[in-house]
């Protein structure tokens, strides 16, 4: 009787073994599995003429694995029709916004808790996209004629404070420097891509206290992207900053020649093809991007600050294109972003989340009230710097809780940290749990406070700033 053997990664690559053993003739049907190898299928048959045959992983039928990713494309696209389903039955009593949900539905249908979806190379390149996507459109929407000036400098100037004061933090609570630097980063940021929406969404956008949230949303995500960028770009601080000063002159010039040209010829191109298979606008936003975000990576700087400038050198270009062209493609940009890749992002990063780290010790877990505490101390305080001349006590603690809102940066950072090695599983889930409370939270709140002022007060409006 003919001997049979193998090793396998996990148990669908029994499944694939034992499938090719029912094919050839000869072979038994009920093997026995010996010791694993995760890299090679040994398959070794004795007597006859077949003497000693090896398998390797590229020879085996990928049958099993395509079914698991089909089966995790598919439940990660029910989970995202699913996010805004529950945000719609719960909006007659509490306003939770999206990602909240998406992170959530990721956790509960992850290994973490269910096991039915798993995180795979490809839904991890489409949630590459989705957060690059993200940041593309914050940098989009930035409406920065309505920032510069007191509103930018002031949330600048804070978010300096914010840095210095993580970074104190992070010392504390931090086992080494580099891990004190990676909270302290997460600790001041803001979550422009996750505001911007609720903002709008809440018709406050236009609002001198929504001007005020975008200016620090702006200083929040963009200052952590280049204090990123210096901190762990893999050079040292002089090279770093040169690198970064260099990256930045060359999205300068490319930004002012933008804004100056006319662009006659290319919004031309772009209203010819707006509603046909050609889609030049859409195809020049991924050239950009794309182009942007490898010139970040080639220069060792984080692929955030390419979708960033992305974002805003596409604002910059299209500005003097129709307004009824621009309205059609910054549906399309949503379309893209917040119909198809942002939710994977999301989704992902729920499915992705070590839920048993953070449960692993009541310590680790009394982490997230301390992180989601320090945010609104460390971010939120200095956010009132901000705050615009003659606003109430309601408008000011709205705004604190609007700069203290933050999850993109922080899961950027602690991916970063995580895969270095500089902090913990735990500390990393930590940190992602208290920003999963503050875009559940800190929104919420602040929209409350508002519409609680003007409802006291309909003549009311928030200040100029």
């Amino acid at each position: 009787m003919h001997s049979f053997a193998w090793t396998a990664a996990d148990a669908a690559s029994r499944w694939r073994l034992l499938r090719i053993s029912m094919l050839l003739q000869g072979f038994p049907r009920n093997p026995e599995p010996a010791v694993r190898a995760p890299d090679l299928w040994r398959t070794r048959v004795g007597g006859g003429s077949f003497g000693v045959l090896f398998l390797e992983a590229a020879e085996v039928p990928e049958a099993l694995p395509m079914q698991g990713l089909s089966a995790s494309l598919v439940l990660i696209a029910v989970l995202a029709v699913l996010a805004p389903v529950a945000t719609r039955l719960l909006d007659r009593w509490v306003k939770v916004p999206i990602v909240v949900f998406e992170i959530v539905l990721g956790i509960l249908f992850g290994p973490s808790v269910l096991g039915w979806v798993q995180s795979t190379p490809f839904t991890d390149t489409l949630a590459d996209f989705g957060l690059a996507m993200l940041f593309f459109v914050a940098g989009n929407e930035i409406d920065f004629a309505a920032i510069r000036g007191r509103p930018i400098y002031r949330a600048s100037a804070g978010w300096v404070i914010s840095l210095a004061a993580g970074i104190g933090a992070g010392f504390v609570l931090g086992p080494s420097p580099e891990a004190a630097v990676i909270i302290g980063v997460a600790l001041c940021s803001t979550a422009l891509g996750a505001l911007l929406p609720i903002l709008r969404d809440a018709g406050a956008s236009k609002s001198p206290i929504g001007v005020a949230a975008t200016a620090l949303g702006a200083a929040g995500e963009f200052g952590p992207l280049i204090a990123i960028s210096l901190f762990f770009s893999g050079k040292q601080l002089g090279v770093a900053s040169g690198v970064l000063l260099g990256f930045v002159l060359l999205t300068g010039v490319a930004l002012y020649l933008a804004s100056q040209a006319r662009h006659t010829l290319f919004h031309a191109q772009v209203t010819a093809t707006l509603h046909t298979s050609s889609q030049f606008a859409m195809r020049s936003i991924l050239l950009i991007l794309s182009s942007l975000v490898v010139l970040s990576m080639v220069l060792g700087l984080d692929m955030l600050l390419g979708a960033f400038a992305a974002g805003v050198l596409w604002k910059v270009t299209i500005a003097r294109a129709p307004v009824a062209d621009r309205k059609v493609i910054e549906t399309k940009i949503d379309a893209v972003a917040f119909g198809f890749l942002v939710p994977i992002f999301f989704i992902d990063t729920g499915i992705d989340f070590d839920l048993g780290a953070l449960t692993s010790s009541p310590l680790t877990l009394a982490m997230v009230p301390l992180f989601l505490s320090l945010l609104l101390l460390i971010r939120g305080v200095p956010s009132l710097l901000a705050t615009p001349p003659g606003s109430s006590r309601a408008d000011k603690q709205a705004l604190l809780l609007f700069g203290a809102t933050a999850l993109p940066i922080i899961v950027a950072v602690t991916t970063i940290g995580r895969e270095h090695g500089y902090i913990t599983s735990g500390i990393s889930s930590a940190l992602i749990g208290a920003g999963m409370l503050s875009v559940l939270l800190f929104p919420l709140l602040a929209l409350r406070l508002l519409r609680r002022t003007e409802a006291a007060d309909p003549k009311q409006r928030t200040p100029k700033a």
